[in-house]
Parts: C-alpha cells; structure tokens; sequence
C-alpha cells in the first residue's frame, strides 16, 4: 500500500511494521452539526483505490492518550465536506467514547458509545460495497462487531482510506498503528429482504 500525507504531521514515523503519529493541538475533524464550528485540519495518511468490494484492518494503540478528545483510528478522507471516521476518543479516567463519525455534503454526526478507560487498543475493519461502507471494531482482533454501516453520497468512485489521529483541544499524544491488511470484503451482501427493484 503506498500511503499519502494530507497535512502531514510535524512528527510521525513510517516503517514497514508499523505507524506513529504524534499529534498536534488544536487538530480535528469536524463540519458545522450542532457545534456551528468546522474543524479540517487533522493529519491523514491514505492509500487510493478503485476496488468496489474489500476490507481495511488495522490495529490502533493509545496508550499515551490522556486529555479530552485525545483520538486515533480509521478513516475515508475525500475531501473537507465528505469522509468517514472511526476511533477511541478520550473523555476522563472513567470512560471514553468508542464512536464513529460520516460527514456528508458538510454536515456531520456522532454516533458513540462509553467503554472503560483502560481499554488502550482497538482494532478496526473498515469494508467497503460498492458505495456503502461498513466500520467494525474489536479488542482482540479476531471478534469484531458493528459500529456503523452508512452511505457515502461521494463514495462510490476512487475513495482514499487509511489512519488519522488528532488532538481537538490542548493536547499531545503519540498513536501507533499496526497491523495493516487490506483483502477481499469481510462484510457479506445482505441475507435477508430482497433488493427493491428499480
């Protein structure tokens, strides 16, 4: 996979086992829902593709996040007012949020849930059908479990997927990622209600 710097990050290494990236202040993603702000300055690493059906594993390690919002893990960066994003985001020494984020056309949402505040890595299946995405985590990597499946309105041509970490507020954190796979979908066709036809 040959990985691309959008806003490369003052410091990161890259090698053949593995990816750190340390963040920035004031670094996020985020467009205009409910906080009125838009945030796009995260540093994203990415690989191209026009493969419709495949599945994106990596493994994120963040043990050494610690303030609020501190997060890393996947993403499907096109452009400002369309991507995708899943990660751990620190909140305090009781929980963090386990969420996922898609913006499309410029509007963004938050879909999350608590897990412990020891819980330091996660790893992710990012699968993509055609223009419909699936995002999946796991503690262990063998058992995943749906976070979010969504449709991307400008997903369904040449996409760009890969890793991002940021800090929104105060903060800086190394993130390691590891781990990286990428091969046929593990995300199966729907078994059930038959398509509508057009």
């Amino acid at each position: 996979m040959n990985f691309t710097w959008t806003r490369e990050p003052a410091q990161f290494c890259i090698t053949d086992e593995r990816i750190t990236i340390t963040t920035e202040p004031h670094t996020d993603l985020w467009q205009r829902t409910y906080y009125h702000f838009r945030n796009d300055n995260a540093p994203v690493l990415q690989t191209e593709t026009e493969e419709k059906f495949f599945t994106f594993t990596v493994r994120t390690d963040f043990s050494e996040s610690h303030h609020r919002f501190d997060q890393c893990g996947i993403v499907m960066y096109l452009d400002s007012e369309n991507w995708l994003k899943g990660s751990v985001e620190f909140e305090n020494d009781q929980f963090q949020h386990l969420g996922s984020v898609v913006t499309n056309h410029g509007y963004s949402d938050w879909a999350t849930t608590a897990i412990p505040a020891d819980v330091k890595t996660m790893w992710y299946r990012f699968s993509r059908r055609e223009d419909d995405y699936c995002i999946e985590c796991s503690q262990e990597g063998k058992h995943y479990t749906q976070m979010r499946i969504c449709h991307m309105w400008e997903g369904a041509g040449k996409i760009r997927f890969g890793v991002y970490a940021c800090s929104p507020e105060d903060s800086s954190f190394t993130a390691v990622f590891t781990n990286f796979s990428v091969g046929p979908c593990m995300w199966n066709a729907h078994d059930g209600q038959k398509p509508d036809e057009e």
